[in-house]
């Protein structure tokens, strides 16, 4: 397999000779400006201290409102050992310095990354007023408000020119040392964790090791920074630790841009220049500056990096344009797992073993002693109706939540309280029911950040992770076998969902498992991809053991070794496929009728003929993607449209559009004669749109009540059909014993219908549905569609759903999608009654 080519040398040292290129200049520029070489000393120790703190801030994603403390307790500790210690010397004094810092950093930041968010920046912003009310009051070691003077430099760096090219050399040494750290193993694991650090840890990552070491080493060069402002000023004092000059810090950072690795640097730069010269004129220039700030905050939140590329874009060559990400996929036969991804066992008995697992949220018994076991080299399905308890069974067995009680065995190790970083590196592997990605990361570094996990140079400080070549050889195998080879560049969160599926089991499968397990991996696939990735799960259990929870029955049955079916919390079943298949309890809560009981039924239309929604010639883009392409579509007043298609075809896309995220690039769309295109979201759904997204996006910790309440809240308008809580609830019967609830308390199924329940709260006329049978059992499923069917005679629908059968046995009319063009428009009866147009129609 072709490893996934890399950046070309002279692209990856970029910044570095623009730093290079900088440092020689400034003198200059300082000179011109009118500004001494003392400032230009400055504006290098302010970019390193900066750099240092965008290592929390920009990498990890951990904001320190009280960094400062770190530059003014390097700038005391030199000063100190050089007044008491070590007269005359510079060397020893900045060397004691910064393993001062190194050493308090990492004690303090051992307590305060105990607490994540706001907590932590609230313990940072604790940690440096104590600090500060300290140094200022303690005279006698720190001279308190008139500080530490008589700092002493070496008689040859008397010279301030020759000062700062010391200065500047040591400044270009720590950033070399910054820019191998970013692109090594260790500091792509912070990028990791600042996208998405519970994901991060389930990949076998210590998420607590290496922000510990983001803070220490963030501290010392913040620490290193103040060293060598203590020698350029000669100087110590409090103000350093004071709350205001660590906002100063973050301000820079903010400014330059701190998602660039030169954005802070030049935010330093910035910062000084306008210090120095405003405030020459007025004493006020911290007003403006603050002024300022809030500017780049609301209008360019990437800093001056960012506003530098939108002056620079029409002068660079424009990007060729491009197809939705999911276009390029190459998606072939997968065949065996390479025998370098299989794991052998250290047991002869079950790989994996619940035994008598028990779990309660306050007086919610979800799991009630549930005990089960998996066997090497097979396919085990754990399948129930939603609410089951399914995927809090998940949830305990790879160490999210603890048990109340009970065992997990993982092979013929005890696993159960223990942290999910070690679980997985125990052996287990898992993809998650609403997909849990680094969703600002490319395709490629996804998987390398998984596949590294497993790596011996996992915590390496230097080397380049892109330039390890076995590193790369895996992460491109694992690209081909999932079937992402062609993505790999593209942006995580920008792949359809199907792709994310996809995506987010090759996370699972990258961790080298002993038991792989895969929760709904086929939701959201079209029919042809989901009959691929079923196959690639059965040949991969060959090798290497799944726990599998899927809601796909029928292929459920036809792949599974062994079953085992919950309900309410408890084991109903543990057997093999035919006593799963045959029990009168798993038919009575869980199968249902079935989807072709469903489809068979005839369903009368309800449209009127009456012309509703218009879009006409619609153009969208993500970037330079090119994701719909001239479409055209029409609904009419009672009238249910299908919108069918494959993985990346563009139909979540066409629903956004509609919702005016984004908004349309050129194009028109009208309701009732209203022109949309160009209102802003929550216009659009004032004039009787209700939209139901893919993943649902309930507000978790709300109530049904106030879920709803807020749905209804701003849709008063007269704009359709008036729906009130009585009305609702004549629909959703089920949500009246869950009023009171927390959203993200209830079932799958109960929190679909609490979805389609908000968006029809208020006055609605057209309801938006994307994949709303996604995840849920069958016997959820035959409600769900059978509250749909009734709605017909309410409102417009259109839906989005790889479920063909029930989308084309609801539907009216079907608009087929390929690449984000319109490619078939006809009537839903024609692709029911016809297999051959299917196939044809939906590339089947």
């Amino acid at each position: 397999m072709t490893p996934v080519p890399r950046p070309s040398m002279l692209r990856e040292i970029r910044p570095l000779l623009v730093v290079l290129a900088c440092l020689v200049a400034l003198p200059f520029l300082m000179d011109l400006v009118g500004l001494t070489m003392t400032t230009a000393t400055d504006v290098v120790v302010f970019a390193l201290a900066v750099m240092g703190l965008n290592i929390l801030v920009g990498w990890t994603g951990l904001v320190s409102f009280g960094h400062g403390a770190w530059f003014g307790i390097g700038a005391y500790a030199a000063a100190l050992l050089q007044r008491h210690f070590l007269p005359n010397d510079m060397l020893l004094p900045a060397i004691g310095a910064v393993v001062i810092v190194a050493v308090f950093s990492a004690l303090a930041g051992a307590l305060i990354l105990r607490r994540r968010g706001v907590y932590f920046s609230l313990l940072t912003l604790a940690f440096t007023a104590m600090l500060f009310a300290i140094a200022f009051r303690w005279t006698e070691l720190t001279g308190g408000e008139n500080g530490l003077g008589n700092v002493r430099r070496w008689a040859v760096l008397d010279n301030a020119n020759l000062y700062y090219a010391v200065v500047a050399a040591l400044a270009f040494v720590v950033l070399l040392g910054l820019w191998r750290f970013h692109n090594s193993p260790a500091g792509s694991v912070l990028v990791a964790i600042r996208e998405n650090e519970q994901r991060a840890g389930f990949l076998g990552y210590h998420t607590n090791r290496y922000k510990l070491l983001a803070f220490t080493i963030s501290a010392s060069i913040t620490g290193f920074a103040g060293v060598l402002s203590v020698f350029n000023h000669r100087f110590a004092s409090a103000d350093p630790i004071g709350i205001a000059f660590s906002g100063e810090l973050l301000a820079m950072v903010v400014i330059g841009g701190m998602r660039s690795f030169l954005g802070p640097a030049l935010g330093a730069l910035f910062y000084i220049m306008f210090r120095e010269l405003l405030s020459t004129y007025t004493a006020n220039w911290l007003l403006v500056f603050g002024l300022l700030f809030v500017g780049f905050i609301i209008f360019s939140p990437d800093g001056l990096v960012g506003v530098a590329k939108r002056v620079l874009a029409p002068f660079r060559p424009k990007p060729p344009e491009e197809a939705a990400a999911m276009a390029a996929r190459q998606a072939g036969s997968s065949g065996r797992i390479p025998q370098r991804f299989i794991r052998e066992g250290s047991s002869n008995g079950p790989v994996l073993a619940a035994e008598g697992m028990v779990k309660s949220f306050g007086a919610v018994r979800a799991v009630r002693d549930v005990s089960f076991a998996v066997e090497d080299r097979r396919l085990h399905a754990l399948i129930g109706p939603n609410g089951a308890g399914k995927t809090t069974a998940f949830n305990l067995l790879s160490g999210m939540f603890p048990l109340n009680s009970g065992r997990v065995m993982l092979d013929g190790q005890r696993v159960d309280g223990m942290e999910p970083h070690a679980i997985t590196q125990a052996g287990l592997g898992r993809s998650f029911q609403i997909t849990n990605l680094f969703a600002g990361l490319s395709v490629e570094e996804n998987i390398r950040l998984a596949v590294q996990a497993r790596h011996p140079a996992r915590f390496s400080l230097f080397r380049d992770a892109r330039r390890i070549q076995d590193l790369r050889a895996d992460t491109a195998e694992l690209l081909r076998w999932t079937g992402m080879a062609g993505v790999e560049q593209a942006e995580a969160g920008s792949l359809s969902y199907g792709g994310q599926r996809l995506l987010d089991m090759g996370l699972a499968l990258a961790t080298r498992p002993r038991i792989l397990l895969l929760d709904e991996p086929l939701a959201g696939l079209a029919a042809a991809e989901r009959q691929r990735v079923g196959d690639l799960i059965k040949t991969l259990s060959a090798d290497i053991p799944v726990l599998l929870v899927e809601h796909d029955i029928d292929r459920v049955f036809r792949m599974a070794d062994r079953v085992t079916v919950m309900a309410d919390g408890e084991v109903l079943v543990d057997g093999s496929v035919d006593e799963a298949r045959h029990d009168e309890k798993v038919q009575a809560v869980y199968l249902g009728s079935g989807s072709e009981a469903i489809a068979a039924k005839p369903r009368p239309s309800a449209a009127t003929g009456e012309p509703l929604l218009a879009m006409e010639k619609v153009n969208t883009f993500y970037g330079k993607s090119h994701i719909l392409n001239d479409v055209s579509l029409k609904v009419d007043r009672g009238e249910i449209v299908a919108l069918l298609g494959r993985n990346g075809a563009g139909k979540s896309t066409l629903l956004k559009t509609l919702m005016g995220t984004p908004r349309p690039a050129s194009g028109s769309i009208t309701l009732a004669g209203q022109q949309l295109a160009g209102l802003s979201t929550d216009r659009i759904a004032r004039s009787g749109i209700g939209y139901v997204p893919q993943g649902r996006a309930l507000f978790a910790g709300m109530t049904v009540a106030e879920n709803l309440g807020l749905g209804r809240l701003k849709r008063i308008t007269g704009a359709g059909m008036h729906w009130e809580e009585e009305r609702i609830l004549q629909f959703f019967p089920r949500l009246r014993e869950r009023w009171n609830v927390a959203a993200d308390r209830l079932s799958g199924g109960e929190q679909q219908m609490v979805a389609v329940a908000r968006a029809l709260s208020g006055d609605t006329r057209l309801l938006l549905l994307d994949e709303p049978f996604e995840g849920l059992s069958p016997a959820v499923t035959e409600e769900l569609f059978e509250t749909f069917d009734q709605l017909r005679q309410e409102v417009s629908i259109i839906i989005v759903d790889h479920h063909l059968d029930l989308a084309l046995a609801l539907s009216d009319r079907t608009v087929a999608l390929e690449r984000g063009t319109v490619q078939w428009t006809g009537a839903s009866r024609l692709l029911r009654e016809d297999q051959e147009l299917r196939r044809k129609v939906l590339w089947l």
